[in-house]
């Protein structure tokens, strides 16, 4: 692909590019509104602009505005999208509805290659990483096509936020933007499979976001049985960066605990759990997981749950139950970009 991801490019380098053109600074302010804040999907769109540069501009660069290739619609709002890349590959999102606003749960990567062993999305690898402007186009599509704003956040769909670090620093900048959409650090979750060497690379950007950090269990046996990340990073290494992470920043981590049956929803493993974060004033957020085809794991019941929950609780951690969202449309990440690749090699 010989053509440049327009909608990448800061404020500054946009203003570069237009020094290069010949054309005055105030253009780089106008196209940076179109692309970020206008959600323009084409040159076209910007109606403001001589033709002669829209012209010059799309013979070597192009808008991140990816096609709506699926899109499903659960009872509860809840929106999950396929999106086909300019590339032609494939990235899911979905936006789901709270009492606080319209959240995103946007891709950074096409697949993922950390291997987690109840995860749709790793299951055929990594193809490549998201731009930052490919990242910030998943808001910008979903917002187009519900018309509403979206006001948070969540890097937690495909691929391993931490694994692509410049391109997802960009596009926080890019998202966080007064000129653009100007979503707050504070309404953005980024989620890590706990690469600790980028856990600690982030903590030195100093964000105001929220860090979650998929533990999903309390020992290494345990944790490198559901995910291989864990032999290169075991578990005191990630609760070390954590506590590191929370005295840099200010800022207290999240947990994020997927309730597998047989595997980590015991009273002892509780026990084992609360003695790893207890201290920290970190919140651990319990996910019914959504079954995955080709996945030895399955969910636990929903009253044991219930029980995990109150087990945490009588032992002094805050742990919370996440809401079910989206269960009647495959919702489980990677799972539409998983059936179109298998409907394209059968044709």
């Amino acid at each position: 692909m010989s053509k440049k991801c327009i909608s990448s490019l800061t404020l500054e380098q946009l203003a570069d590019l237009m020094k290069e053109l010949g054309q005055p600074a105030f253009r780089a302010k106008q196209i940076f509104h179109w692309l970020h804040q206008k959600l323009a999907a084409d040159f076209s769109a910007m109606t403001d602009q001589p033709k002669a540069l829209l012209a010059a501009l799309a013979e070597d660069w192009y808008v991140a505005a990816p096609a709506i290739q699926r899109r499903q619609q659960a009872k509860d709002g809840t929106v999950k999208y396929l999106l086909r890349l300019f590339d032609g590959n494939c990235i899911e999102a979905v936006v789901m509805r709270y009492h606080y606003g319209n959240t995103i749960c946007v891709s950074t990567q096409v697949g993922c290659r950390m291997g987690c062993r109840f995860c749709a999305s790793t299951q055929a690898g990594r193809a490549r990483d998201l731009e930052a402007g490919e990242i910030a186009a998943e808001v910008y599509a979903a917002q187009r096509d519900i018309g509403e704003r979206i006001s948070h956040i969540v890097l937690m769909g495909i691929g391993e936020p931490l694994d692509n670090f410049d391109n997802v620093m960009a596009f926080l900048k890019l998202i966080s933007h007064p000129e653009g959409l100007n979503i707050g650090m504070r309404s953005i979750s980024l989620s890590t499979c706990g690469i600790v060497p980028q856990i600690d690379r982030l903590a030195q950007e100093k964000l105001q976001l929220t860090l979650s950090v998929s533990l999903h269990a309390p020992n290494n046996a345990m944790r490198s049985g559901m995910m291989p990340v864990n032999d290169a990073y075991p578990v005191e290494q990630v609760i070390a960066a954590c506590w590191r992470y929370q005295k840099t920043t200010g800022r207290r981590v999240s947990f994020e605990y997927s309730m597998v049956r047989g595997v980590n929803d015991s009273r002892a493993t509780a026990l084992e759990l609360a003695q790893l974060v207890r201290g920290m004033g970190a919140h651990v957020n319990l996910i019914p997981i959504n079954p995955v085809d080709g996945s030895p794991y399955s969910a636990t019941d929903a009253e044991n749950v219930k029980r995990f929950q109150q087990w945490l609780t009588d032992l002094g951690v805050n742990a919370t139950v996440r809401r079910r969202l989206g269960s009647d449309i495959s919702a489980a990440c990677g799972q539409l970009r998983r059936e179109e690749a298998a409907k394209e090699a059968a044709t």
